[in-house]
């Protein structure tokens, strides 16, 4: 009789250098956060990625996870959480990871990897924010926060929370 640590995971197979959904299924089963906290983003050309070259934008984590090729939504949803066009601006962001069953390639469902483009803001969760920097923050950022929330209608909890954080 063949013992677990003797066997496979059909997994493995689909491991690569770059984060990918056997990563978060193995994360998810193992009990832990989907949470990571983005050190920096770097564009990278003629890179190697699931066996094509090419220009990609990758997120490199706090953590110490497998870095994350950022596709152009995963792009438009973490420029939203920054405020900002510029990868040289999306240090230090605090995202959430999920999976996206239905994410298709080239016309076939492959599933992908996904940043939440955060939880809406909730009074109590803003006063939890305002009382953490309590006596960090002047009258002049609360206008700045003021217009972080008021700015569009993706702002969340993430992205007062990695503005607090700037300040």
């Amino acid at each position: 009789k063949k013992n677990m640590s003797d066997k496979t995971h059909y997994r493995k197979v689909f491991k690569s250098d770059h984060l990918g959904i056997a990563d978060l299924e193995d994360l998810t089963e193992e009990g832990k956060s989907l949470c990571f906290t983005i050190k920096n983003v770097r564009q990278e050309i003629g890179i190697p990625v699931a066996g094509r070259k090419g220009n990609y934008n990758i997120a490199y984590f706090v953590e110490g996870i497998k870095p994350l090729v950022l596709n152009a939504t995963n792009s438009k949803v973490l420029s939203k959480i920054a405020g900002s066009v510029f990868v040289q601006d999306w240090n230090n962001i605090k995202v959430e990871l999920y999976i996206k069953s239905d994410v298709k390639m080239k016309g076939e469902v492959v599933g992908g990897v996904r940043i939440k483009s955060g939880i809406s803001i909730t009074k109590p969760i803003l006063e939890a924010l305002y009382a953490k920097k309590r006596g960090l923050v002047t009258e002049g950022q609360n206008e700045g926060i003021e217009r972080v929330l008021i700015e569009d209608e993706t702002s969340s909890y993430t992205k007062v929370y990695n503005y607090l954080n700037k300040l």
